[in-house]
């Protein structure tokens, strides 16, 4: 039977017939797309198993950057500074640190409840590095910045100089030698004293003034000299340390100036001296005074030296020296909760451990030195 071409033909079965065609569509879709995400998800864990095992590999092979003590998170290292920390030219230091930065060599290991900041325990003959932390951290130095000033004065001054005491010196704050009289002068070794024992800012300005002219041209000479010694964390805003602001140091720095320091036949003279009296321009004609370096106080065996320091900002620092049986070593402590103790451990546990010398008797130390 023929089919009019005027009559509408029955839809049911072409719609059925479409529907089934969308299905299978939509079910292959959708298998092609749970594939893809399937594959997807692979390519990631692979990815990221590939990157983690190198980086798990780095961790074991390598070498921590500071020792974790207990009461203290590790601190990341600051690497050494190219230029000065005024951004001079650096020369190179004089005397060379070896080990410095690896801290898994250090052959000295001894935890601290509340450690310091940053120190360094070193050999000051050949520079070996025995125990470390933090040795490029640039920190507030207080007056160990006077280590600096002591170096530069005996290099161009001369015993017997006359220096003259000026208001600015006298009405320097900090600690003082106290009884300097304006307007008169004082032999240049007495101002030495003045600087190296009780710390006198007064005594620091005075001889500022008088080896440059000013204390702000002997700040410039301060810096320009640490830049040609290759201290690279340096920077000094006063001859005396007792403005903290841009003035900073690192434990690295302090023991490269510590050795110089003592290679001064006057520093290391008056550094291991208790107390002096020197000649003065007052009634009596002298001057007392007394170190205060805590290692001296405390009668620890063979200490030579070397300075204190303290602010508010800075903490309290100490660079400490000593020497047994031709050992001569140093400590370099800077914001430490108990310096003197912490340097007693320190150099007992070099010199027994690593130098193997016997224990000598020793004095206890106050608890909170």
């Amino acid at each position: 039977m023929s089919t009019s071409p005027f009559l509408t033909p029955d839809p049911r079965p072409n719609a059925i017939a479409s529907r089934r065609r969308r299905r299978r569509v939509r079910v292959a879709i959708a298998a092609v797309l749970v594939l893809a995400l399937a594959a997807a998800a692979a390519v990631a864990l692979i990815v990221t198993q590939t990157s983690a095992k190198p980086h798990r590999a780095h961790a074991r092979a390598g070498k921590p950057a500071v020792r974790r003590h207990r009461g203290a998170p590790a601190v990341a290292p600051a690497p050494a500074p190219a230029v000065s920390a005024t951004g001079l030219a650096l020369g190179r230091p004089p005397f060379k640190l070896t080990g410095i930065g690896s801290v898994a060599e250090d052959v000295v290991h001894l935890p601290f409840r509340s450690p310091p900041r940053a120190g360094l325990l070193f050999d000051l003959d050949n520079g070996r590095i025995l125990w470390q932390r933090n040795p490029h951290a640039r920190l507030r130095i207080a007056s160990l910045t006077k280590m600096m000033t002591a170096w530069l004065a005996v290099r161009s001054g001369h015993a017997d100089d006359a220096v003259l005491v000026t208001r600015e010196a006298v009405n320097t704050d900090g600690s003082k030698v106290g009884v300097l009289p304006v307007g008169r002068h004082v032999r240049f070794e007495t101002m030495l004293y003045g600087l190296l024992l009780p710390s006198g800012n007064d005594a620091a300005v005075a001889l500022a003034e008088h080896l440059s002219g000013s204390v702000s041209r002997f700040v410039a000479r301060m810096n320009a000299t640490a830049a040609k010694l290759g201290l690279g964390c340096s920077r000094f805003s006063s001859p005396s340390g007792f403005i903290d602001q841009d003035n900073y140091s690192c434990a690295a720095d302090l023991a490269e100036l510590a050795h110089l320091d003592l290679e001064q036949p006057r520093i290391a003279r008056i550094t291991r001296t208790r107390s002096a009296v020197m000649p003065f321009p007052v009634k009596g004609g002298k001057l007392y005074l007394y170190n205060n370096n805590p290692m001296l106080r405390y009668g620890y065996p063979g200490t030579t030296g070397l300075k204190t320091g303290f602010t508010l900002a800075s903490g309290r620092c100490l660079v400490a020296t000593a020497q047994r049986h031709g050992v001569r070593l140093g400590v370099v402590l800077l914001d430490s909760s108990n310096p003197a103790n912490q340097a007693r451990k320190l150099l007992d546990r070099a010199f027994s451990d690593v130098y193997d010398q016997r224990p000598v008797p020793e004095p206890k130390f106050p608890v909170s030195a």
